[in-house]
């Protein structure tokens, strides 16, 4: 691997990591987990996506356990968030889509550089990209009892494919050109919030609206 891409993927791992442990450690606290949980969701929601990635693209599970800056950094962050004052947790909830913005854009552009370092086709670079952005994040409402935000929330995964995308057509290459695309995805992330951008979806719930299902029909 050559300078300049391990630069890149250390930049934009760091990136990651402190957003999403952070994201973790307040949805823990939110669902009133102790000091051991805040530490567990920080952890999965910052490297789930990654051993998921990991698993897709031939790397093996264990290089995990090699990343010890990053777990590291994940334990400060979890920490950090766990003692600091609730006046800064609930300032930081407003900026909270920004924050997962952030490591969505990162982990994406992460896990596409890993997937084209390894000349993989361009399929299982967007696939690498999508699941070390968004895996992290539905393990951590899995394990928090809630429905995956990616699943049901404003455009979220459709970002972290399109950042696939351009560095599998080799559209972003080299620092500026990913920094750009960092900025770019989160851009249309926040976008997406602001505007409520959703997918096409269609509900089975159908009895609650169907004519004639009033409270005196039988």
């Amino acid at each position: 691997m050559d300078e300049l891409l391990q630069i890149n993927l250390q930049l934009f791992s760091i990136i990651g990591t402190v957003a999403f442990a952070v994201s973790g450690a307040v949805v823990a606290m939110e669902e009133d987990y102790d000091i051991l949980g805040v530490f567990v969701l920080a952890l999965v929601t910052a490297f789930g996506g990654g051993v998921v990635r990991n698993l897709l693209i031939g790397i093996p599970v264990t290089t995990l356990w090699e990343q010890g800056m990053y777990l590291r950094i994940a334990v400060i962050a979890a920490g950090l968030v766990f003692i600091v004052p609730v006046s800064w947790i609930r300032r930081w909830k407003t900026w909270e889509s920004l924050f997962d913005a952030i490591g969505l854009s990162a982990f994406s552009i992460q896990g596409a550089l890993y997937a084209t370092n390894m000349n993989h086709p361009i399929s299982a670079v967007i696939v690498a990209a999508v699941m070390t952005g968004i895996g992290g994040g539905i393990i951590r409402d899995v394990l928090a009892g809630r429905k995956p935000l990616v699943l049901r929330d404003e455009i979220y995964a459709v970002w972290g494919m399109l950042a696939g995308l351009m560095i599998g057509l080799g559209w972003f290459q080299g620092s500026y050109h990913l920094l750009a695309l960092f900025v770019i995805v989160v851009i249309l992330r926040m976008l997406s919030v602001q505007f409520k951008w959703r997918l096409p979806r269609r509900s089975l719930r159908l009895a609650d609206t169907a004519p004639g299902r009033g409270k005196g029909s039988a």
